[in-house]
């Protein structure tokens, strides 16, 4: 079958050219949007007085005829088809006639793409917005259950301070919502409509690109024509926050992979979450978190695919850059799958606040405090520093920790040593007398909670 663009040569290509070419596969699920900026186009078009009214109505009508039918799968997308842009202009001809191969007027596929592509990556990011919202509010109503539920802080993987469970979970709320910013400004700037930039020259039809912009819903048009038609850094800003996005749920993923072992037992998965082993019965396998762990890899890949794809193009349009689709699409299929997981994953967990007080507990993780208790009676830091540290060794020697420790072995070391230090050196007043803004006392650990939830009800 002769192509639509035959001409020059005769428009007949061998099978596996067709196939090798063919971007319907992935492209198809922009139809929405093609068809939509095809109206938008037939609307300008007659506006400016390009097409006859009359062609401009008929072939509205059957567009919105083809999208009707593609919604309720009356009509099915031919995989046979070079692409869905080539698709929809050959069913609305073969549906009204001659008026469909008019639609295609003062534009080519080249602007037509990569606004179709802005268009649903647009519409995409909203939904995945929201997904990522979703996940805030479950980390922030558990951070609300366990403003109380003491924990042992790391750094290195050694347990360093104590803190609250809460101030843990917070601190991925944050890299969460950094991940909803970067978003949100990939999203910004691509906002331009390219419709009119054409192959890549412009046109010299008398159109109105900012009223078929305003029509489609973007706030401005792009500048240089060129420019319009080879950019993609909407696709790379988008594989960018998608994969630091990717990052942060792993890391998220690592921590619930260690809190679920038996060493540390911090945390419980629900069921619905795990899987067992086919040979050791005693097993039960964060499988998702492993998975969600992996994919992130996938992501990064995709990211690094486009990249290389675009890096020694000329200007303006190369056919290399149909390969802007699969990797974003995978990318965005890949991080909306995960994100549907990782929800209810936290939501469903069984925090063991018993067993994370106990962890507390065996590190010397008062340390510091038991240092500042020295300093703030007059000693010297280092001094201090040292001090505790021989306290600490003894303490490892004689099976004690430093809340049993006597104060007649304390005096040992310093006189300054008095009965108010075991009140400074419990727990949860340690982690409570760090009330710096963003520190881990439960009065800051509140106002965070307070903060992500406004932020989320203003949108």
């Amino acid at each position: 079958m002769a192509k639509l663009w035959s001409g020059r040569t005769s428009g007949t290509t061998s099978k596996i050219a067709d196939e090798f070419d063919s971007s319907i596969p992935f492209d198809s699920r922009m139809y929405k949007e093609d068809i939509e900026g095809s109206i938008a186009h037939a609307r300008m078009l007659g506006k400016q007085g390009i097409l006859p009214a009359e062609s401009v109505t008929h072939i509205i009508e059957g567009l919105q005829g083809i999208l009707e039918d593609l919604n309720s799968r009356t009509l099915e997308i031919d995989e046979t088809s070079e692409d869905i842009h080539m698709f929809v202009e050959e069913v609305l001809t073969q549906r009204i006639g001659d008026e469909g191969k008019m639609l295609h007027t003062a534009r080519s596929r080249n602007d037509q793409v990569a606004n179709d592509f802005r268009m649903y990556l647009r519409n995409e990011s909203v939904v995945l917005n929201e997904k990522i919202r979703g996940l805030i509010r479950v980390l922030n109503e558990k951070a609300e259950q366990n403003i109380d539920t003491i924990m042992p802080g790391y750094t290195h993987l050694q347990r360093a301070q104590p803190i609250f469970f809460a101030h843990h979970l917070l601190a991925y709320e944050m890299m969460f919502l950094r991940d909803l910013g970067r978003i949100k400004d990939a999203c910004a700037r691509m906002d331009d409509s390219v419709i009119g930039a054409c192959a890549f020259a412009g046109t010299s039809y008398d159109i109105d690109r900012e009223y078929e912009a305003s029509l489609l819903g973007f706030s401005s048009v792009s500048k240089n024509s060129i420019d319009s038609v080879s950019d993609r850094d909407f696709c790379l800003e988008l594989l960018s926050a998608f994969s630091i996005l990717m990052m942060h749920m792993s890391r998220l993923s690592e921590e619930l992979l260690l809190w679920t072992s038996w060493e540390f037992g911090f945390v419980t998965l629900d069921d619905a979450f795990t899987t067992g082993s086919s040979i050791m019965p005693q097993k039960k396998n964060s499988d998702m978190a492993e998975l969600i762990r992996g994919k992130t890899g996938r992501v990064y890949g995709d990211l690094m695919g486009l990249l290389t794809v675009m890096k020694g193009l000329p200007l303006a349009y190369n056919k290399d850059m149909q390969e802007d689709k699969e990797p974003v699409m995978d990318a965005l299929d890949t991080v909306n799958i995960c994100l549907d997981v990782m929800t209810p994953m936290i939501e469903t967990m069984t925090v063991k606040a018993e067993r994370m007080k106990q962890a507390a507990r065996e590190g010397f993780i008062n340390a510091t405090d038991l240092a500042d208790y020295l300093v703030k009676k007059g000693m010297p830091f280092r001094t201090a520093y040292k001090i505790c540290g021989e306290i600490v060794s003894d303490c490892m020697k004689k099976g004690l920790i430093l809340e049993n420790y006597p104060l007649s072995s304390y005096k040992e070391y310093s006189e300054l040593f008095e009965e108010d230090v075991y009140p400074v050196i419990d727990l949860t007043t340690a982690a409570d007398s760090r009330s710096s803004a963003g520190g881990t006392s439960r009065s800051s650990i509140r106002k965070q909670i307070e903060f992500v939830g406004k932020l989320l009800e203003n949108g």
